[in-house]
């Protein structure tokens, strides 16, 4: 197998013209792209591999659960996405980490990563115009420009739960699943605790293999048949003998997502009859995947009346699956649809009708403590063998706040201390030469993830070659400009129902993070700015 070229230029030292923090979709693309300019790059990642997310999120059932392939994939090379078969809808974690390595070792990547290495401390010095970092080690190292590619969900929250270090039983959190050993759920007493999107994905199989089961439910979801099926061949096909087009789909979608997924629906929920309405989520509701948010209806998001009518449709698919009623009336959700992350799923609801599976409504029935044996609520103890925290990230800022570049008196925690101030999702004012993929304002969690970090990739890649190219050393947002993107990032939300729900989009998950809507929901307008920034000589930026 052939490797696609790159050109490159390497050190033995540890200064580097870029350091990239992360090997995941995103790091690895930055990596190319700058060997690509001919610049030194290093790539750090706490991990001992590569992929991101997609090397830690090992827990069962762990699998793309929104935009799957072939389409949740790099879309640079066409050589690339002819050489690399899927074989499933919605790839599953092992899946998804062998194509990234694939994708490593075909571009010769890895000589240029350094892996199971803390980056800590970095620090900007305008007396040399570089960023200072400590390794993990303890060795420094320095760079022209910071890349952070952490990901937006891999900073894990661990709720404090008195007594947490007092349970003696096997305990995990599904955001750091063992790596090497494998769990067994067989003849064990399990808890869960959360019903995001990584619970509904691990709750099915684990009720399979545990003697007893108990889901502790701190908010009910609204989920969505996954539908994930075998590839079919002529999808896969398609695709790949018409890559450029398959692309251009993509890049013309407000998701990222191709024209398979459906046309996105022009039309109100409110000018079907209830008998229609119940006609188009039912063909869709069988159909499975993102078609019934893309493709029932255009106002789902934007109309209380409108978005009620897939809402009570879902709560009657509850009833009608559960059983129990006590049971089904727990797992009812009383948000508006959407404005919490819609998680597909594999036969979750089905879960509670096995005698094996208990649910806990923690809203009724609070967590008053975790003990050596178990979990105590205030309706009594539930004996465990094994405790497992499903209980999210600090997403969006959490890997870049733990990370806290500074310069001078300018630190990211002080600085986002009452909310988040960015430019364009990509820097942050007074901490120059610093660059964010899939930073908190940007689209990144509800665009296509690997597409959106190629575009955003791209424009970094190409602001630092024109920077070179006209002797700049240092670029940042003015702060009029942070404030500005700020305010339209807050307009466009408040056109939408997102910022009415208590979710991880609004940091509402993390005590004491400030509530607000950080991400950007116009993508198609997002990156198109991106260029009119770009042409307009970098407007909104100080150059140095």
């Amino acid at each position: 197998m052939s490797a696609i070229a790159n050109p490159t230029r390497s050190t033995d030292g540890a200064d580097f013209d870029v350091i990239v923090i992360g090997a995941g979709f995103a790091g690895l693309y930055a990596l190319h792209r700058l060997r690509q300019q001919g610049l030194t790059v290093r790539v750090y990642d706490a991990a001992d591999g590569i992929g991101g997310t997609w090397w830690w999120n090992r827990y069962p059932g762990a699998r793309v659960d929104f935009l799957g392939g072939p389409f949740y994939c790099y879309t640079f090379s066409e050589e690339i996405a002819r050489e690399w078969d899927w074989t499933e809808t919605q790839p599953d974690q092992p899946a998804i980490l062998s194509y990234l390595n694939f994708v490593a070792d075909k571009l010769d990547l890895r000589r240029d990563i350094q892996l199971g290495t803390q980056v800590t401390s970095p620090r900007f010095d305008r007396s040399d115009h570089r960023w200072h970092v400590t390794l993990g080690d303890a060795t420094p190292a320095s760079c022209r420009f910071l890349i952070c590619a952490a990901g937006t969900l891999s900073a894990p929250f661990e709720p404090d739960l008195p007594g947490l270090d007092q349970f003696t039983g096997e305990y995990f959190h599904t955001g750091r699943w063992p790596q090497d050993d494998e769990v067994s759920f067989a003849g064990k007493r399990v808890g869960v605790i959360g019903t995001g999107s990584s619970a509904v994905q691990a709750i099915p199989i684990i009720a399979e293999q545990a003697q007893q089961l108990t889901v502790f439910q701190r908010t009910p979801q609204f989920t969505i048949p996954a539908a994930n099926q075998p590839m079919p061949a002529e999808l896969l096909t398609e695709s790949q003998q018409n890559w450029t087009k398959t692309r251009c789909e993509m890049l013309e979608s407000p998701a990222g997502a191709p024209l398979a997924y459906g046309e996105r629906s022009q039309r109100s929920a409110l000018s079907d009859t209830a008998d229609r309405r119940n006609e188009v989520y039912e063909s869709l509701w069988h159909t499975g995947g993102a078609r019934i948010v893309f493709s029932s209806y255009n106002d789902l998001m934007t109309n209380v009346d409108a978005n009620q009518t897939i809402a009570e449709f879902i709560r009657t698919k509850i009833r009608e699956t559960v059983t129990d009623p006590a049971t089904a009336a727990k797992l009812l959700p009383d948000h508006l649809f959407g404005t919490k992350r819609v998680i597909p799923n594999t036969n979750y609801y089905e879960t509670f009708n096995r005698p094996n599976v208990t649910l806990v409504d923690l809203r009724a029935d609070p967590i008053h403590s975790i003990t050596a044996t178990g979990v105590q609520t205030a309706s009594g103890e539930h004996p465990l063998d094994m405790l497992i925290l499903a209980t999210g990230y600090d997403a969006m800022t959490g890997s870049l706040r733990r990370l806290n570049p500074s310069f001078g008196a300018t630190n990211l925690q002080d600085k986002w201390a009452d909310g988040v101030r960015t430019y364009l999702g990509l820097a942050v004012a007074g901490l120059p030469n610093l660059f964010m993929v899939h930073g908190p304002q940007s689209p990144s969690v509800l665009y296509n993830m690997p597409l959106g970090a190629e575009r955003q990739t791209d424009w970094i890649v190409e602001c630092i070659a024109a920077l070179d190219q006209r002797g700049v050393v240092e670029i940042e947002p003015a702060a009029a400009a942070e404030d500005e993107w700020a305010a339209r990032v807050s307009a466009l939300a408040g056109t939408t129902l997102y910022p009415q729900a208590e979710s991880w989009y609004m940091g509402s998950n993390i005590p004491g993070k400030p509530r607000e809507f950080m991400v950007y929901l116009d993508a198609l307008g997002y990156y198109q700015t991106l260029e009119q920034v770009a042409v307009a000589g970098y407007a909104g930026f100080v150059l140095t």
